[in-house]
């Protein structure tokens, strides 16, 4: 019996566990670096298959690590878990958690026979906060050949477009005055902030459609007879590359001084996180993938036969930009939901989400298989 036989055997028996820990993670979605229900959760149950576990690790309360393996090439497979605010798991992490733990708890009595190593590395905080750039420069992926993860989304692709991001914080600051009995005593700071949403909005029309602009104000004032002294807003800019991510950033910076100076506000600008990079797919692994998912009936198409851009951003970005990585996204039925809508969250418990976890993992798994057996580590 072939390794990939028996890994794809021992990935079956895991499948229905696997969909109860999506399903509970599902009901308990905690945000990034805030994810200890779930770190603890996780590492409880891998720890019922080995003895190895780290956890924390890398000085981050919510990151663990286990590596299956002695010596030979190293590959990473990164576990995400973290939620978004108000709609849980509507990006599925739950079912990249346990796609990637599926592939790598079904892969440990293999890697001796396949001379190789595998590690699960439990990564904090990738919808904000850049839990996988932190453990980067903390040498969590040191001495890696490559790195890869699943992602669910409304189409098959192997190899998407994910852009560079960065995130920007814009604070205005005015003057309180009664805003009927003596407004000519005030200094509008809701004002700024509504003047630099007209200038992003009017800046779109002449935008690259591969580049976003787009932001929220968290902050605006507190009752109406009050003129606001002070506002917050939260963006993100992102483009293909970052030559593009400049350019918009230049503009941006612009847009905000000019509602400043139109308003006799003060402002401030900040940076409250890591600059996501491009996603870089590796040719050889995502072709290995796209041939490895046919054993499952999904059939992976290219980006560029895809009928939305995938214009997203994430860590794993930065992680493709230091070591051979893939990042391929699997489709799950959402009734015509997509991703960041609360009907998608429900959609990862459905039996489209369930199957992308085995298909997930059993794609991941059997292409570290193909590397092994084929000595294919050059190549990358």
């Amino acid at each position: 019996m072939s390794i990939k036989k028996d890994f794809k055997e021992s990935l079956s028996k895991l499948y229905n566990e696997l969909c109860d820990i999506s399903a509970w993670m599902y009901e308990n979605p905690e945000l990034g670096f805030e994810e200890y229900k779930t770190s603890k959760y996780l590492v409880d149950y891998i720890n019922k298959y080995t003895t190895n576990t780290v956890f924390p690790t890398h000085d981050l309360e919510t990151a663990f690590e286990v590596t299956f393996g002695e010596t030979g090439p190293l590959t990473v497979i990164c576990v995400e878990y973290d939620a978004l605010p108000e709609i849980g798991h509507a990006c599925g992490h739950n079912i990249i958690a346990t796609a990637a733990i599926g592939a790598g708890l079904a892969l440990r009595n293999y890697v001796n026979d396949l001379g190789i190593r595998v590690k699960l590395l439990g990564t904090p905080a990738e919808e904000g906060g850049g839990g996988k750039i932190v453990l980067l420069d903390r040498g969590a992926f040191e001495d890696a050949s490559c790195s890869m993860m699943i992602h669910p989304g409304i189409e098959n692709v192997v190899n998407p477009t994910f852009t560079t991001i960065q995130q920007y914080t814009v604070e205005y600051f005015g003057k309180d005055a009664h805003a009927a009995g003596a407004p000519e005593e005030g200094i509008n700071a809701l004002d700024a902030q509504i003047q630099l949403f007209v200038n992003a909005s009017t800046y779109r029309q002449q935008m690259f459609q591969t580049n976003r602009m787009h932001g929220v104000i968290r902050d605006g004032g507190f009752k109406p007879n009050i003129i606001p002294s002070y506002t917050r807003s939260e963006w993100y800019l992102r483009s293909l590359n970052k030559e593009g991510l400049k350019k918009i950033e230049s503009d941006f910076y612009n847009f905000v001084n000019a509602a400043a100076m139109a308003t006799k506000c003060k402002v401030k600008i900040s940076s409250p996180d890591y600059i996501y990079q491009e996603i870089n797919n590796n040719q050889t692994m995502y072709e290995l993938y796209q041939e490895n998912s046919k054993e499952v009936g999904r059939d992976m198409i290219l980006q560029k036969d895809a009928v939305r851009p995938g214009l997203g951003s994430t860590d794993m970005g930065n992680i493709s930009q230091a070591f051979p990585s893939i990042h391929p996204m699997l489709a799950i039925d959402g009734n015509g939901a997509v991703n960041h809508q609360p009907e998608y969250a429900a959609a990862t418990l459905s039996e489209s989400g369930k199957k992308a976890i085995y298909d997930g993992a059993y794609a991941m798994g059997a292409t570290i298989i193909d590397l092994a057996e084929k000595n294919l580590w050059s190549k990358l």
